[in-house]
Parts: C-alpha cells; structure tokens; sequence
C-alpha cells in the first residue's frame, strides 16, 4: 500500500490592511509561495490557508491556496468555516506564520486535538510584562518554533515564554528566486560603477544604522579610492540625516549614490553588479535582502547579529563587523575588496545553495515536519500504554 505523502497546512493568520485579492497578495507575498513550494518540492502535500478579504481557492505548481475570512474580526460563521476547511484538509502537521497570534493558535488547538502545531517566527519582539501571561498560554501549544537562528530564542526562553516541551528549530524565513548573472552587462544595464561598488538595500532608519555605514565608508575610501555605495530604500525617516552627513564628507560627496526605492527585479541586477552587500543592521528577524544578495553571489559585509551569522555561516562567506563600529567595518570591506571575481561569487553561491536554496529550505521544513508528528505519535502511544485517557 503506497504511503501516504505528509501533509501540512501552512497557516497565515494576518490579515492584509490593504484587503487585496488572493492573486495578487500571492504575487505580493513571496514568502507565502517560496515556504510552500518548498516543502512541496520536498515531497510534502502543502495547503496554504490564508486570511483574505475575499474567498477563492487556487491551485499552483502543486500547492493547493485556500483564502477566506478568518482570524482577527471574524464572525462565527468565518471561524466555523476554518474549522471545516481543516477538518476536511485533515493535515498531520500545522505551520503557523508568526508569534503574535497566540489566541488564534490556541483556538487552532482546540479546532485539531492532537494535531502538532510548529510556529514560524518572523521578527516577533518579546511581549511587554502585561501580555506575557497571554502569549504564554497560546504559544504552550506550540510543538515547535522555527527561527532563523536558534540563539533568536533566547529572550523568549528567559521571559519563560517557551514550554519545556517546545522545540526549536533552526531555518531561515524564506529563499529567493534571484540567480547570479553577467556582471557587465548587469552594469551596463544599471549604470553601477566602481571598484569596488556597494550596494546597501534596507531602509534609512535607526536599526539599519545608515550613519555608521555611511562613516565606515568615508574610513575605507582612503584604501579603496574608486570605492561606490549605491543604496535602495522605501522608508527613509534619516534621510535628511544621510543626505547631510554625505554632503559634509569629502570622502562621501560624489561616491555615494541614493537610489530610492527601485523595482524588484531592478534588484537583481543591482546586485549582479555590485561588488559588495553592506548592511548595518542591529535587529533582523532574518534579513530577505541579505537573502537576495547570497542567491546573486554577491559577497555580503554586514553586522554581526545572529540571523546574519546564521545566514552567512557566521561569516564563512564575506565579513561579519560589530554594530555601529565604522572602524571594523571599513577594515571588512578592505578584506573583502582584496579578493574580488567570479571564484569568490561562485563560492557565495554555493553556500547559497546548500544552506538557503529552495531545496534546502524544503529540506529543513519537512525534517521539522517529520520530527514534530514522530514525537506527538511517541508520546501519544507512551500515554496510550500508561493507561492516560
């Protein structure tokens, strides 16, 4: 009799403020498709439930997309209808986007007794004092946590947030399609100069730290005097900050180029020409365009937080610098400037591919999936054979 395939059901429990239809949150939400298709690719049967605005039901590259109604503000009806969508799918595993919605996994418990429930944890803060008590009885349920570096647990552990039976488990949020490509025509595509060319995508704000970047950039141009940093953003609440500090810099005014926010696939080529990722982050839940950048080879120097030492294999590919030391990271970027070409993206691909690909997201998924059903089946014989009703 031919086994059956495990069966998940990916759960997103946030609801889009923006209210847009299935097709187009799926080609908003990359993250929604790119988790699916990898455990899918995997061998998994994937269902995605997703709350929506509107109901539809699609079917892609072998996922199965099922939106309706649910979770913050739904009537009875909507919560009803969950239940039997789930009650119908009838999944072994149940993997829930994020942390915050520790009343929806306990009612997702009290929906499928018996089934394990993992949770994905996508830049969750530790709750303030008052919202503990809350957050600790929904996430009891949990069989296990997936954050992209298991040290990201910590403070969830000391504010004993974590039940003693809950797993962690170590993987990143998400991959990327993006794929290294020919570097010259990349720039002449998209005017990128210099030697070495930066290439910063994140927002101008306090976590991304742009200043110290910005200083550390100033450093090294004494070492590297053809040195360029082009930066990406949407958000920029230090713009007038960065614009000031370039302005005011001698060694800045004329290298450093503010992109603003560009196309996705703009991104690609951008980091196709680049020579360098650069990033002063001082809190990531992961780091999607530090994802983007190790998919293109693009070496990255960026701060050493533990998503981006999981990400880059605690600095096996490019540098890792400390946060706000502009000192270190003009030393990191001199370092990694030394050895430019094709061997190093080659090799920054290639721990792509094993640690952060498709395949090796989906492999890290279903070896999570299989754990958490084998232990709940372990413990429900062990408490079959002691007689616990």
């Amino acid at each position: 009799m031919p086994v059956r395939p495990l069966h998940v059901a990916q759960i997103g429990f946030f609801n889009d403020p923006r209210r847009r239809p299935a097709a187009q949150l799926l080609e908003a939400w990359s993250t929604l498709v790119d988790v699916a298709e990898a455990a899918a690719g995997a061998g998994a049967t994937v269902s995605v439930v997703q709350a929506c605005a509107q109901r539809e039901r699609l079917r892609r590259n072998g996922v199965g997309y099922y939106f309706q109604p649910f979770a913050a503000g739904a009537s009875e009806g909507d919560e009803t209808a969950l239940s039997g969508l789930l009650l119908d799918l009838a999944p072994q595993v149940l993997h829930v986007h994020g942390l915050d919605f520790h009343r929806d996994v306990a009612a997702l418990a009290a929906r499928m007794p018996g089934v394990p429930i993992v949770l994905q944890d996508h830049a969750s803060r530790v709750p303030p004092l008052w919202r503990r008590m809350r957050w600790r009885r929904g996430l009891a349920h949990a069989s296990g946590i997936a954050f992209c570096a298991r040290e990201q647990a910590r403070p969830f552990a000391r504010a004993a947030l974590l039940a003693s039976h809950t797993l962690v488990y170590e993987i990143p949020e998400s991959t990327s399609r993006f794929a290294p490509g020919d570097r010259d025509e990349a720039r002449r595509l998209t005017g990128v100069c210099g030697d070495p060319a930066l290439l910063w995508i994140g927002h101008l704000d306090a976590n991304k730290d742009p200043l110290s970047v910005l200083q550390g950039v100033s450093l090294a141009a004494a070492a590297l005097p053809r040195l360029r940093l082009y930066c990406c953003f949407a958000n920029a609440p230090l713009l007038q900050a960065v614009t000031k500090r370039i302005a005011s810099d001698p060694a800045l005014a004329g290298r450093v180029e503010l992109l603003g926010r560009v196309p996705h696939q703009r991104v690609e080529q951008l980091m196709r020409a680049a020579d360098i990722f650069v990033l002063g982050s001082h809190r990531e839940g992961s780091g999607y365009s530090l994802i983007e950048a190790l998919a293109c080879g693009l070496p990255p120097v960026v701060t050493d937080i533990p998503s981006f030492r999981s990400l880059t294999g605690s600095g096996a590919v490019g540098a890792l610098w400390p946060c706000g030391d502009a000192r270190s990271l003009a030393a990191a970027l001199q370092a990694v400037a030394a050895h430019p070409g094709e061997q190093t993206r080659a090799a920054v691909r290639a721990h792509f591919e094993r640690e952060l690909s498709l395949d090796s997201l989906g492999a890290k998924l279903l070896a999570m999936y299989e754990d958490v059903i084998g232990r709940s089946r372990r413990a429900l014989a062990a408490a079959s054979s002691a007689g616990v009703p």
